[in-house]
Order: C-alpha cells, then sequence, then structure tokens
C-alpha cells in the first residue's frame, strides 16, 4: 500500500514509517497539517494516517477538508486524544478509525491492513477545472474556453497549486513551499514574476478574471462571485 502519515513528533513518525516499510508498504511522511492536506489532495493513498494536533492545522480540519473536497481516501486519527467525544468527533469528520497513543504497532497495522482493504470511494482527480479553465495533470496541459495554453514546467505547477486551493488563499510562503521547495524566504521577486507571467496566459486575453491578489497575503484562484 500507498500510506500517507501526518505525524509532527519526529520519533513517533520514523517508528511507523519503519515499521511500514519494514511490511513493505510505501510511507510518505508530513510532519505539518497544511503539507499534509496539500500532499494528501495531490497524490492518491490507499490510507492515510493523521495526528489529531498538528503544526498548520490540525487533523481534524485535514479530514473534514478531504471529504469535502471529495477525497473519499481511508483516514485513521493517531492521536493521545482518547476520550469518548473526541472519538465521536473524529468519525464524524469524516474519519474511519482512531486509535490512541500509546498504541502498539502490531494493532496499527492491522487497522491499516484493514482500511486498505476496502474498495476505494473514487478515483484521483487528474482533470481540475475551475469556471472554464482546465488543467490535465496526465497530459500537462491547460485549457481556458477551450484554447490552449502553453506554460512552462514551472508555471504548470504554479496553477496546480492554485486550482487545488479553488476558492482559498494561497500565501507567498506557501507557494515557495509548494512550487520551489524554499523553506526560508528567498528576498526574491520570483512569486511575482511567475504570478504575472501566468497572469498575463491565463486571465489577460479573457473577459472574465480568474486570479485574484490578496493584498499583504497571497493569491486566490476562483470564478467570479
Amino acid at each position: 500500500m500507498r500510506i500517507l502519515l501526518i505525524e509532527d513528533d519526529t520519533k513517533t513518525s520514523d517508528y511507523i514509517a519503519k515499521g511500514f516499510s519494514e511490511a513493505g508498504h510505501v510511507c510518505d511522511v508530513f510532519g505539518d497539517g497544511r503539507d499534509g492536506l496539500f500532499q494528501a489532495q495531490r497524490e492518491a493513498y490507499d490510507v492515510i494516517v493523521v495526528d489529531r494536533m498538528l503544526p498548520g492545522l490540525d487533523g481534524l480540519a485535514i479530514v473534514r477538508s478531504l471529504r469535502a473536497a471529495k477525497v473519499g481516501t481511508s483516514a485513521l486519527f493517531l492521536t493521545s486524544i482518547g476520550g469518548v467525544d473526541d472519538r465521536v468527533e473524529g468519525l464524524e469528520a469524516g474519519g474511519d478509525d482512531y486509535l490512541v497513543k500509546p498504541f502498539a504497532f502490531s494493532e496499527l497495522m492491522a487497522r491499516v491492513n484493514a482500511l486498505g482493504r476496502r474498495p476505494p470511494v473514487q478515483e484521483q482527480r487528474t482533470v481540475l477545472k475551475v469556471a472554464d479553465l482546465e488543467l490535465d495533470l496526465i497530459r500537462r496541459e491547460a485549457r481556458r474556453a477551450g484554447q490552449v495554453i502553453e506554460l512552462q514546467p514551472r508555471e504548470f505547477t504554479l496553477l496546480e497549486v492554485l486550482m487545488r486551493g479553488e476558492g482559498r488563499v494561497i500565501t507567498k510562503t506557501m507557494l515557495l513551499e509548494r512550487v520551489w521547495d524554499f523553506h526560508f524566504d528567498p528576498k526574491t521577486s520570483v512569486v511575482e514574476t511567475h504570478i504575472s507571467r501566468l497572469r498575463a496566459k491565463v486571465d489577460k486575453p479573457f473577459q472574465i478574471q480568474l486570479l485574484h491578489t490578496v493584498r499583504n497575503t497571497g493569491y486566490s484562484l476562483h470564478a467570479p462571485r
């Protein structure tokens, strides 16, 4: 199976990831909630194991966001918050199982295996759409109103991030991390430059503006409201 683990405690995540690997599974690890959510939306997984308490975005918000986006990947909460009301809250948020720390890895593995045997709720989207703008992730092709838009690789990734976050504000820091893999401020205008180029291709030739600047915050891509 391919498993996504969203856990900010490095000792715990290293222990779990090693166990999954030894069992023959592939495990991607993220310690920040927002990064984990983006990865869960970007790639297809068999099971997601997520902590409740995370920096950036908590586990409940992650699972709720995935369900709102129609991502049906099975999700198991792994957390030290173990009250009955907490477990109910996790399951009602869209979680499929709930395991309280401390735990035995053998039980975690058994629960993940059980979730992995469930048929997938839906396939991962390969075409993103916002209004008349389409992004084909397989063909690596962008179209608006049926017209092909030629994008450079970095522009394509930038547009993908913005379209996956449709209607939400994507900050400059988030774009630096997700598009350029910068985890620091490079003190350049690389984001602004690429946004300007992207806007010239996907917005300026058309009547309706989709890419919006949110002053002092970031950018948002959405249809007129």
